[in-house]
C-alpha cells in the first residue's frame, strides 16, 4: 500500500509539472517583412506626448515646433539603436532573474529485481534526490554578477541615447549652417553674375583684359558650387535628421525645426565642481566601473571553490514489502591545486580592469580639457570676426553703395565691395560652425546637455525602459 500511494504522488507531481510548462512559440524574423514595415510606417506625433511629459511635465509639447527637447523625445521614441540597446536591457533584467531562481534538484529511480527472493516481492522500488545547497559565496558571486549585468547593460543603453543624441546635435548645426550657407551663396552667385556681366562688358569696350574676366568667371563657378554643395547638405541633413528620430522628411520644414539661439551660442564651460561631478557620472565610465566590480565578483565566486561543494540526498526506497528512508551528503571536490590558478587568473582579470578605470579616467579628463580649450578659441574665433572683419566689410558695402548712387564708382567696384562682405558672412558662419561641433564636443565628453531646451528635462531616462 506504501508503494502505491508513493507511486500515485510521484505521477500528479510528474502531471502538475509538464501543465506548468511554457510551451516554445516561434518567431521567424524577415529582413524584407522588417523593410516593408519600415516604409509603411506612418509617424504620429500624439504618440510622443507621453514619453514628452514624463521627461518634462512643467512643459508643453508642439508638434508643429520640432526644438532640441522634442527631437530628442521622438529620437527616444524611434530611434532603432536606442531601441535596440533598450531591448538588452530587459534582456539583461530577464538573466538576472533567471540567476536568483534557486538550483534545481536531481531526481534519480531505481527499480531491482531479485530472483528467487525469500520475501513475499522480488522487487525493489527506489527515489532519491540530489540537491545542492546554494548558499555561501557561489550564489552570492552569481547574484552579484548577474546585478552588474544589468548595470552594464543600462550603461550601455545611456551611452546609446548619448550617441544617437550627439548625433542629432551635429545633424542639427550641419543643417543651420547649410541653410544659412546656401542663402548667403545664392546671394554670392546672383552678384558675381552681375560682376561677370559688368566685367563682360568692360572687355567688350576695350577697358579692361579677358584675364580679368576669367577670374570672375572661376571665382562665379566656385560660388555656384559651394551654393549647390550647401542646398544639397540640407538635404542630406534633413534626411539624417529623420533617420535619427523617425520624424518624415515632410515634417521638418525650415518653419518647423528651431533653435533660437543658435546664431548666438552661450558658454558652455563648466564650473570645476560640475566638471568633476560629470566625469565620474558619465555612463561610459561607469560600465567600466561595473566591469571591475564585476571582476571583483568573479574572484569572489573562484575563492570558494578551494572548498568542497556540498549537497545532500534524501531518498524513499520500497525493498520487497519494507520502506526505507535514505539519506546521502555528498561533496564535489575542488580541483588538484585547490582551485589557485583560477583564483591567480581573476586577480589578474581585476588587475587589467583596474587599470582600464584608470585609462578611462585619464582619457575622459582629457577629452574634456580638449573640449574646453577647443570651445574657447572657437568662441575667440566667432568674437574676432563679428569685431573686426565681418563689420568692416559691412561698412565698404554700404559706402559703395552710396558711392555708386553718387555715380563716384562703377558698377564692377561696387559688386566687389558686395562680393567682399557675402565672403565675410561666409566666413562668419564657418566660425559658427566651429563654435557648435565644439560646444558638441564638450557635452559628449560630460555626457549631459549644456545649453538649449533640453536643461528642461526632469524625469529620468531609466524610466524608459
Amino acid at each position: 500500500m506504501s508503494y502505491r500511494i508513493s507511486h500515485a504522488s510521484l505521477i500528479a507531481f510528474a502531471f502538475v509539472s509538464m501543465t506548468g510548462c511554457v510551451r516554445y512559440v516561434a518567431r521567424p524574423v524577415s529582413p524584407n517583412a522588417i523593410a516593408t514595415a519600415q516604409a509603411e510606417h506612418r509617424f504620429d506625433p500624439s504618440s510622443l506626448v507621453a514619453r514628452y511629459a514624463l521627461l518634462a511635465p512643467l512643459q508643453h509639447f508642439d508638434p508643429e515646433r520640432w526644438d532640441q527637447l522634442a527631437l530628442f523625445v521622438a529620437m527616444l521614441e524611434y530611434n532603432p539603436d536606442i531601441a535596440s540597446a533598450r531591448a538588452g536591457v530587459l534582456r539583461a533584467v530577464a538573466e538576472e532573474r533567471v540567476a536568483r531562481a534557486p538550483v534545481g534538484p536531481t531526481l534519480t529511480f531505481t527499480t531491482e529485481y531479485a530472483g528467487a527472493a525469500p520475501e513475499a516481492s522480488p522487487w525493489l522500488f527506489g527515489a532519491a534526490l540530489d540537491v545542492p545547497l546554494d548558499i555561501g559565496g557561489r550564489r552570492a558571486a552569481r547574484l552579484d554578477a548577474a546585478g552588474l549585468k544589468t548595470a552594464m547593460a543600462r550603461y550601455d543603453y545611456l551611452e546609446a541615447i548619448w550617441t544617437a543624441r550627439q548625433a542629432l546635435r551635429a545633424a542639427l548645426v550641419n543643417r543651420f549652417i547649410s541653410v544659412r550657407q546656401s542663402n548667403v551663396g545664392l546671394q554670392l552667385v546672383a552678384l558675381r553674375e552681375r560682376h561677370f556681366a559688368a566685367v563682360a562688358r568692360r572687355v567688350t569696350a576695350g577697358e579692361t583684359t579677358r584675364a580679368d574676366l576669367e577670374r570672375i568667371r572661376a571665382d562665379l563657378s566656385d560660388a555656384r558650387r559651394r551654393a549647390t554643395d550647401a542646398s544639397t547638405r540640407v538635404i542630406a541633413e534633413t534626411r539624417n535628421i529623420a533617420h535619427l528620430t523617425g520624424i518624415p522628411v515632410s515634417d521638418m520644414s525650415d518653419a518647423k525645426i528651431i533653435w533660437d539661439e543658435f546664431d548666438m551660442p552661450m558658454s558652455v564651460v563648466p564650473d570645476p565642481i560640475s566638471r568633476r561631478a560629470a566625469l565620474v557620472a558619465r555612463a561610459d565610465i561607469l560600465r567600466i566601473v561595473s566591469a571591475y566590480e564585476q571582476s571583483e565578483a568573479e574572484l569572489r565566486g573562484e575563492v570558494p571553490r578551494q572548498y568542497p561543494a556540498i549537497s545532500v540526498g534524501p531518498g524513499f526506497t520500497w525493498e520487497r514489502g519494507l520502506i526505507k528512508l535514505p539519506f546521502s551528503l555528498g561533496l564535489v571536490l575542488p580541483p588538484l591545486d585547490l582551485n589557485r590558478r583560477a583564483i591567480a587568473a581573476a586577480e589578474a582579470k581585476r588587475a587589467e580592469a583596474g587599470r582600464l578605470l584608470e585609462a578611462a579616467v585619464a582619457n575622459a579628463t582629457a577629452a574634456i580639457d580638449a573640449a574646453e580649450t577647443e570651445a574657447h578659441a572657437a568662441r575667440e574665433a566667432l568674437a574676432a570676426i563679428r569685431r573686426n572683419e565681418l563689420p568692416a566689410a559691412v561698412r565698404l558695402a554700404a559706402q559703395a553703395d552710396r558711392e555708386i548712387r553718387m555715380g563716384a564708382i562703377d558698377r564692377t567696384d561696387w559688386a566687389a565691395s558686395q562680393n567682399g562682405s557675402l565672403v565675410a558672412r561666409l566666413a562668419e558662419l564657418d566660425a559658427l560652425a566651429r563654435v557648435h561641433a565644439a560646444d558638441t564636443m564638450v557635452e559628449l565628453a560630460l555626457r549631459r546637455p549644456l545649453a538649449g531646451p533640453e536643461l528642461n528635462i526632469i524625469g529620468t531616462l531609466g524610466a524608459l525602459q
